[in-house]
């Protein structure tokens, strides 16, 4: 992230015309990327099957109810996570609730049908603008890096997925190491790309260094879309929150 500012500081401050080559590149770069994701995007559900077999073969199908529980307490915890951001609307942005929670709704939409905190930016910065109300750049300085640093709905699904891990492979975490474990997610969210299902690959360097078995990772990963759509609206969510404050103090 150092590196990225730095360069794209160095690159600002060149004349258009000798770096030109160099935008059309790093764009190109860009676009194979997400190329190569999308069609592993297209393997993935035959790839999540067979772990699902293996790890089902191994642990039993009892761990697989226990599914459910884990589901139901993320959502719970993006849910109380969005009801936070509320208050802050509330009585730091000081802006009526209600009027705000409608004004970013189709934010929230496309960033639960899209998955990307990146992908949902335009509309971000068209809400802002437009819908809240916040100068153009207040929105243009908040909503970019938000995207790119705020992922508290990614933050609080590893830490749960972490701990639910945990206790199926039975190892035990002592109230020191979950502090651990949570400080670890938020430093390791603040640096992952918003794009689909990155927050599991990142989970899986989390797994090791707690000693918790990566493989685990292929019993949540069947459930893993839907939680991705849920906490990517919250992150959204949070730029949006963020960028009310800063108008207000600014």
């Amino acid at each position: 992230m150092i590196f990225a500012i730095f360069m794209g500081l160095a690159m600002a401050s060149v004349p258009r015309k000798r770096v030109s080559a160099l935008r059309d590149m790093v764009e190109g770069v860009q676009e194979i990327s997400m190329k190569v994701v999308g069609w592993a995007m297209l393997l993935a559900p035959y790839a999540v099957f067979g772990l699902l077999t293996e790890i089902s073969i191994k642990v039993g199908l009892d761990v697989l109810l226990g599914m459910s529980a884990y589901v139901g307490t993320v959502i719970l915890g993006l849910f109380c996570l969005y009801l936070s951001y509320l208050l802050i609307v509330k009585f730091l942005a000081q802006r009526p609730v209600l009027a705000f929670a409608k004004a970013v709704r189709p934010a929230q939409l496309l960033a639960f049908s899209t998955s990307s905190s990146a992908a949902v930016m335009p509309l971000s910065l068209q809400t802002a603008e437009e819908q809240l109300k916040v100068d153009d750049t207040t929105a243009k300085f908040v909503i970019p890096l938000g995207a790119t640093v705020n992922m508290d709905g990614t933050a609080l699904y590893q830490v749960i997925a972490a701990v639910f891990l945990a206790q199926i492979f039975g190892v035990e975490l002592q109230i020191q190491e979950i502090l651990l474990l949570a400080v670890t997610t938020v430093g390791a969210s603040i640096g992952s790309p918003s794009t689909p299902g990155v927050g599991i690959v990142i989970l899986a360097t989390v797994l090791n260094s707690v000693g918790i078995p990566a493989e685990g990772i292929a019993l949540i990963l069947g459930v893993d879309r839907i939680l991705d759509m849920c906490r990517t609206s919250v992150n959204v969510t949070g730029d949006l929150v963020a960028c009310t404050v800063m108008q207000r103090w600014a």
